[in-house]
């Protein structure tokens, strides 16, 4: 039993009303159901925010803080705080502008595999119909399935001097793996010939998003099938070949590691040694944890910029085609 106060009609009254049970229950099982309601979003969120701060915002914050120390990795070495002074090394070392550089060619040297080759791929598999079309599908999606490492002893087989399948047909003796010159080809073919069959299905993906009403009012208007890819697959496609270089962009130095870390070791003479591949090298191979995080927090914050762009970029495309 509930018991409401209330002013009555004259000036200090007060009447006392009771309410039954039966009618506040209702009001408050009401009022959990909309607390539950607003809750059950942020329910399904938490196990996802919880590893993000988990596996990547406590990281982040931990190598930010790596990078003020100087440290050899080991447990009973102290912590020297160094301030700024790992980024102020890091800039003067000429091994980190060239590992930004080769980071660059990489990345210039897996658009033709992640976007151009794709798009090419994905157009000509429209006129592929049946069963032959699966059979072409999985053709082209199989090297993405190899792992990494497996891919990389297969490919150093093939490219062995002398004796191998390439130096055969093309009958040279070159060594391409160990070849400063040619080196850093290898790794950008290798890790492009992987890389093709997911650029490719996400195109498809993208084809499979646009409406077919657009090309059969377009061929209605007498548009020829060149006018319909340039003036209207094209722009519709643009969010999607725009995302393949963000991800280009952001995990090209990160999937060529275990490549570069089985055939080469970063070399020859560095010729294979990206950014990536280079902060790995300071923390575990020079043993300075304070120059790796350095570099990391560098590279996070470079990557940041850039994917900052593109997504502008991506939003503004988006919003044009709508």
């Amino acid at each position: 039993m509930f018991v409401i106060e209330s002013p009555a009609g004259r000036a200090g009254d007060t009447v006392i009303t009771e309410v039954p049970d039966s009618v506040a229950s209702p009001n408050r099982l009401a009022r959990f159901r909309r607390a539950g309601r607003f809750a059950v979003p942020y329910l399904y969120l938490t196990p996802a925010l919880v590893l993000l701060v988990v596996w990547i915002y406590r990281p982040l914050v931990q190598a930010v803080e790596l990078s003020t120390y100087s440290w050899n990795l080991l447990p009973t070495a102290p912590m020297k705080p160094v301030g700024l002074g790992n980024y102020q090394r890091l800039l003067d070392l000429p091994a980190f502008w060239d590992s930004i550089g080769r980071t660059g060619v990489l990345i210039a040297g897996m658009l033709p595999f992640t976007v151009l080759l794709p798009l090419l791929i994905a157009l000509a598999s429209r006129r592929v119909h049946g069963r032959a079309r699966t059979v072409y599908h999985a053709f082209v999606f199989a090297p993405f399935l190899v792992a990494p490492v497996a891919a990389a002893a297969v490919w150093r087989w093939l490219l062995h001097p002398g004796s191998g399948f390439v130096d055969q047909v093309l009958r040279s003796d070159r060594n391409w793996v160990y070849d400063a010159s040619t080196a850093h080809e290898v790794i950008i073919l290798i890790t492009g010939w992987q890389l093709l069959g997911f650029a490719v299905l996400v195109v498809w993906a993208g084809l499979a998003g646009i409406n077919g009403e657009y090309d059969e009012a377009a061929r209605v208007d007498g548009a020829s099938p060149g006018q319909i890819r340039r003036w209207i697959t094209l722009p519709l496609l643009s969010p999607t070949l725009l995302f393949l270089v963000l991800t280009t962009v952001l995990l090209s130095p990160t999937l060529t590691f275990p490549l570069i870390d089985s055939m080469t070791q970063g070399g020859p003479a560095q010729a294979t040694t990206n950014i990536y591949y280079l902060l790995w090298d300071y923390a575990f191979h020079s043993f300075d944890a304070g120059l790796s995080a350095a570099a990391g927090v560098l590279l996070f914050a470079g990557f940041g910029v850039i994917a900052g762009v593109l997504v502008w970029v991506s939003e503004k495309v988006s919003f044009h085609d709508d």
